[in-house]
């Protein structure tokens, strides 16, 4: 396993939810991360953001690790769920709130 993806695995390993996004959850730099960040927000789910602006290896690197070729990504306890097309209409559907309930996701402080 290459580096970044033993650096990926250990974040969606040692995290409830993860989000890889363009920017920051305060500063998102992309409409569908900011879209992919207001549905978790609602949510109301502690989640970790990685900003894949900020390091290429990951930003190229989660596209091959999820076999998905956009960003945001979403991934709950280890899984990867989808992007923001796909959050939405799983949030919609109330599929997404049902995920994160029955995952034991940690609520947002």
């Amino acid at each position: 396993m290459s580096d970044v993806n033993t650096r990926i695995s250990d974040l969606v390993s040692t995290n409830d939810v993860v989000l890889f996004m363009k920017g920051t959850p305060l500063f998102p730099q992309c409409g569908f991360s900011s879209r992919a960040v207001a549905i978790l927000d609602h949510c109301g789910v502690a989640y970790e953001s990685v900003d894949v602006l900020q390091d290429m290896e990951i930003r190229q690197g989660i596209k091959n690790f999820s076999d998905w070729p956009t960003i945001p990504q979403l991934y709950v306890k280890g899984e990867f769920v989808g992007g923001s097309d796909i959050m939405m209409e799983m949030f919609e559907a109330g599929e997404l709130q049902q995920l994160l309930e029955e995952s034991g996701a940690a609520k947002a402080a």
